[in-house]
């Protein structure tokens, strides 16, 4: 049985590092989860010392889920530490223990630490996910993704990795990258033939970029825009639908609730107020 712990606690899209105190016996000012010593299925005792290290009331903290230990060497011992995952609202946090500050950090930012706890990183990975990018031939991203969701569904040599894989999101705007959604650097690697023996190399694929993507760069692109965003009235715009294809015109209204706007025709020969779908518009010039 395991005997030791370490809490990762999640509070909306950040995750809490605490940074261990300088007279402490093991890693001293190194970075670190929230470690206990213990039975990691005793939920009280769980609850209890993440309290006494975070401040945080144990009535504040919902438990996700923990994974299989993973023997890690303190001092000149080995000990078997299980990941667990903690969801919080709270974001207070008073240091105790072993802990002299805390950061709450985008999860891509963990390995940005340099002195750390043995495989803070790989742990995390282990109870969480990270975001990877994927580099695609421009394109054939669509393409991409629905190899990549085909290989998960099969039984073959990728069998292994397909509760190590959560999603594949492929934005439609985004030209030559998807987001592959894992535990791990390496499962993405084998998924597309990069690692391992056995497994095709996916066509259109190049590469993983290096290092875990951070939330805060990513979601932007995951949130759905507005066919409007980035429409202003004075801009000129090239039509990309409808009869009037091709044509330039002045934008004199934009209709956010109906994703539409409202423009006047550089060609016509009186002024004719036209309404478009925005997204059968181009934005060819600015207003000043």
């Amino acid at each position: 049985m395991s005997e030791a712990f370490t809490v990762y606690l999640r509070s909306g899209e950040r995750v809490l590092l605490m940074q261990r105190a300088d007279e402490v016996a093991d890693f001293p000012g190194a970075w670190d989860g929230i470690y206990g010593v213990g039975d990691p299925y005793d939920e009280d005792l769980v609850l209890s010392r993440v309290s006494e290290c975070t401040g945080i009331p144990p009535e504040k903290m919902e438990r996700v889920r923990s994974d299989m230990a993973r023997g890690l060497a303190y001092g000149n011992r080995l000990n078997d530490v299980t990941p667990i995952l903690y969801l919080t609202e709270e974001t207070e946090v008073n240091p105790g223990t072993l802990y002299k500050s805390f950061e709450w950090v985008d999860p891509g930012a963990i390995q940005t630490k340099d002195y750390a706890t043995p495989q803070l990183k790989e742990m995390y990975g282990d109870v969480a996910s990270y975001l990877y990018i994927l580099k695609t031939s421009i394109g054939q991203e669509q393409n991409v993704a629905g190899e990549i969701r085909a290989r998960l569904s099969g039984t073959g040599s990728l069998k292994d990795i397909q509760d190590k894989i959560f999603g594949v999101l492929s934005p439609h705007y985004m030209k030559g990258f998807i987001f592959v959604e894992a535990a791990a650097m390496h499962h993405v690697q084998k998924l597309i033939g990069r690692v391992g023996v056995g497994v095709t190399p996916l066509k259109n694929c190049s590469k993983v970029l290096d290092g875990e993507a951070p939330l805060e760069d990513v979601l932007p692109y995951l949130e759905p825009k507005a066919a409007t965003s980035g429409i202003e009235e004075g801009c000129i715009v090239e039509i990309s639908g409808g009869a009037f294809r091709g044509q330039a015109a002045r934008v004199t209204r934009v209709a956010e609730s109906k994703e539409e706007v409202t423009v006047e025709l550089f060609e016509a020969a009186v002024p004719v107020a036209l309404t478009v779908r925005a997204d059968q518009v181009r934005v060819t010039q600015r207003v000043e």
